[in-house]
């Protein structure tokens, strides 16, 4: 069995392995990463051997932790992540490079028919009708998205909505409220076989799929990082929240969603917004404005360029090849913003 796994902000874990009588045997671990002293590695294979095959990530790291020599220094490695790649070999998880990734940019669309390409998209993937999906958003109008599970009346003003035209949708994922205006966003989904994410847990597979765009980032000079449970963040503050939401049906799939910052009207989402002063304080802030740092201002590109050069990075990690969102797949979508998210009984499902 072979597991791989990329250690968020780190470096490749590879671990090769059998199974005997339930028990973890001829493991090894290799990778790019660095560690010192040399026969630390080999200490790591034996903490592993004849482990129970049901032994957690969280078992397997103390296992390794206990066996590692005085001094052992990791870098770009971690006890965590050579369990992880323990998990996903057991697992049978498949990595990025085994698929051939799509890319779907196409013309700005409604806020509802965008929640439910989402669902539609994914849906697909999970019957093996479409590869892996990278989908990059355009918005037709200003809207707030809001999660899956929010309170309609806790979280929008709807008086202010109204007030400057914003449309209210909830998506299919959880997670909380997401104010969009088209020139100021940027906002892509990753629809994944569930088999990518295998041997990983929730909170973990979000870091997995936010890496791609965490090395787009620093390509653009913006050190940024996976702030758990579902933020990317900068120094300067916040610039992008993530929700995921599992699809159970034929072999499942994963919808991996992320809204990103790249200009704000901190004054108007304010305004639209019931942003409460406990979950501001739990952030640590003073004011809903210094939350998040706009990517426009730590680049300087325009919101194109940006993107492009995201897609590239995908493209030169991964491979992308560009498609279409299918007739049938948009006659769906329309079928479904029209009878679910662009309903009210859907929108206000939680008042």
């Amino acid at each position: 069995m072979h597991g791989e796994y990329k250690v968020p902000g780190g470096k490749l874990v590879v671990v090769d392995l059998d199974t005997e009588d339930g028990r973890l045997r001829h493991v090894r671990v290799a990778g790019d990463f660095f560690l010192e002293p040399d026969d630390a590695i080999e200490a790591i294979d034996r903490a592993l051997e004849g482990a129970p095959a049901d032994t957690d990530a969280a078992g397997l790291a103390a296992r390794i932790e206990a066996a590692l020599p005085p001094g052992t220094v990791m870098y770009g490695l971690s006890a965590e992540g050579v369990a992880i790649a323990v998990r996903r070999a057991l697992a049978r998880a498949t990595d990025w490079t085994d698929y051939d990734w799509q890319l779907i940019h196409s013309a700005p669309e409604s806020p509802a028919l965008h929640m439910a390409l989402d669902e539609v998209i994914t849906t697909e993937v999970a019957a093996g009708l479409r590869p892996p999906t990278l989908r990059v958003w355009e918005w037709a109008a200003p809207a707030v998205v809001i999660g899956s599970f929010q309170s309609l009346r806790n979280e929008v003003d709807p008086e202010g909505a109204e007030r400057h035209g914003i449309t209210v949708v909830r998506r299919i994922s959880g997670g909380g409220a997401m104010f969009i205006e088209p020139g100021n966003t940027i906002t892509y989904s990753l629809s994944v076989p569930d088999s990518l994410v295998k041997g990983l847990t929730f909170a973990d597979s979000y870091a997995y799929l936010d890496d791609w765009v965490l090395g787009a980032l620093g390509d653009m000079g913006i050190t940024a990082w996976y702030q758990p449970l579902n933020d990317i963040a900068t120094d300067a503050g916040k610039i992008a929240g993530a929700a995921q939401k599992r699809i159970v049906s034929g072999t499942g799939a994963v919808l991996h969603h992320v809204t990103m910052a790249y200009d704000i009207d901190a004054d108007k989402m304010l305004d639209v917004l019931r942003i409460g002063r406990e979950k501001l304080s739990d952030k640590g802030t003073r004011s809903a404005k210094k939350r998040v740092d706009p990517l426009r201002r730590q680049t300087g590109l325009p919101r194109e360029t940006v993107i492009e050069r995201m897609i590239d990075s995908f493209r030169g990690r991964y491979g992308l090849t560009t498609g279409k969102v299918t007739d049938e797949e948009m006659a769906r979508a329309r079928e479904l913003a029209a009878t679910k998210f662009a309903t009210p009984e859907w929108t206000a499902r939680v008042p």
